[in-house]
């Protein structure tokens, strides 16, 4: 980094004028760039992900659903409870 400043820093001193570009023409490119370092960055980070194996998978989706279909009840079961009480204290 340091050499490439002291560049930029004799180029001055030279006197030599690099063309400059306005700032909408390198937008491109520099996006283009940061989308290749985030693909880069992704893959590099999915390679460090441990994959459940297939009986890992199947035993948390049943977890899953039995817990899913019990409060689905409790819930239903709490819905009329509270129900029955609003309807006989507001009667």
């Amino acid at each position: 980094m340091a050499v490439a400043e002291a560049r930029k820093m004799d180029d001055k001193d030279e006197g030599a004028t690099e063309p400059t570009r306005p700032a909408w023409l390198t937008w491109v490119p520099r996006k283009l760039a940061e989308l290749k370092t985030f693909f880069v960055e992704v893959r590099s980070e999915l390679r460090k992900v441990t994959w459940p194996n297939r009986q890992e998978v199947q035993a948390t989706t049943v977890v899953v659903i039995i817990t899913t279909v019990f409060f689905g009840f409790y819930l239903y079961g709490l819905d009329i409870l509270l129900s029955g009480l609003f309807t006989r204290v507001l009667r």
